[in-house]
């Protein structure tokens, strides 16, 4: 039941209020968000790369409802981009985008302003070196979204989609996603969503993942293997393996903060991976999904907010 009370609370403005107006809350925070500024990015970023982990960069915001806002964030993406090039960093990092904070909730023309706006972004990576992922948000984006994606891989092929086996229609939007060149990050999902478009039990969703795993496996696209599941990591390269993928054929992907030891022993061991890393002042939404995903965390941020 903790996991979604705090998808609900994820999105109560009055929980928001209390949890980062509180200075304790915000110090644990740094486990999973190293920081708001760029300034704090940049170094997670180099501190990751040194020890041979790539990174994926998610500018923290969604549900953004005014187009200037919209804009401000495209543009901290844009400038984001110059300097990992400048760092020589963008070989080893790219960005993850929400459209919802590209515009896509915008009550006119959303869709459109959204796609502009990530274009814009895409063409820096481009010039940059490196690459962008689409975020997948909540069941009523995804139509939108894969929209998105189509048309921003007229011009950019390489640009990443991201499917949620949760969802009961991810194994046949996958099919459709698996052609050469197609880089795909698959991820069990993080929002609250009704049963009659999600599995709601774990077993079914982790069933699913691996159904999933099979279908990207198999494809022609390179596989993102988002989990911190231990059976699952076993799984995928089992199934990698038997469709003749080599350790530079798929990736594994970690968020920030999360099994940071098992973050590097794969690395070590050669295979690749990716970690997730947020930035910025909105907070709040990402971390209670986090806490979501895994509740034995709530134990630990409630031990580390009264204790120095």
């Amino acid at each position: 039941m903790l996991g979604p009370l705090l998808l609900r609370a994820s999105r109560n403005e009055r929980a928001r209020g209390i949890v980062t107006s509180a200075p304790a809350f915000r110090r644990v925070v740094r486990r999973f968000v190293p920081g708001e500024e760029a300034g704090d990015i940049l170094a997670a970023t180099n501190d990751l790369v040194s020890a041979g982990l790539t990174v994926t960069i998610d500018h923290l915001g969604e549900d953004i409802l005014d187009s200037a806002q919209a804009a401000a964030t495209r543009d901290i993406y844009v400038q984001l981009l110059g300097q990992l090039a400048a760092l020589g960093l963008a070989q080893h990092a790219e960005v993850s985008l929400k459209l919802s904070a590209m515009g896509q909730a915008l009550p006119r023309d959303g869709q459109a302003v959204a796609l502009g706006n990530a274009r814009a972004v895409c063409q820096a990576a481009a010039a940059a070196g490196t690459t962008v992922t689409l975020d997948m948000e909540d069941h009523t984006t995804v139509d939108s979204t894969l929209s998105v994606l189509r048309d921003l891989r007229t011009d950019f092929p390489w640009v990443g989609a991201v499917v949620q086996s949760c969802l009961r229609r991810s194994e046949a939007d996958l099919r459709d996603l698996v052609q050469a060149g197609s880089r795909v990050r698959l991820v069990k999902g993080a929002y609250a969503e009704p049963p009659s478009v999600a599995y709601a039990a774990k077993p079914d969703v982790d069933r699913a993942y691996v159904r999933c795993l099979e279908i990207l496996m198999k494809g022609a696209g390179y596989p993102m293997v988002a989990t911190h599941d231990a059976r699952l990591i076993e799984i995928a390269a089992h199934l990698a393996e038997r469709h003749g993928r080599g350790a530079d054929g798929y990736e594994f992907q970690m968020l920030y903060g999360i099994r940071p030891t098992e973050q590097r022993r794969l690395a070590g061991s050669g295979s690749r991976v990716r970690v997730y890393v947020p930035y910025g002042g909105d907070w709040y939404g990402y971390f209670l999904r986090r806490l979501a995903e895994r509740p034995a965390n709530v134990a630990f941020f409630l031990r580390s907010a009264v204790t120095r």
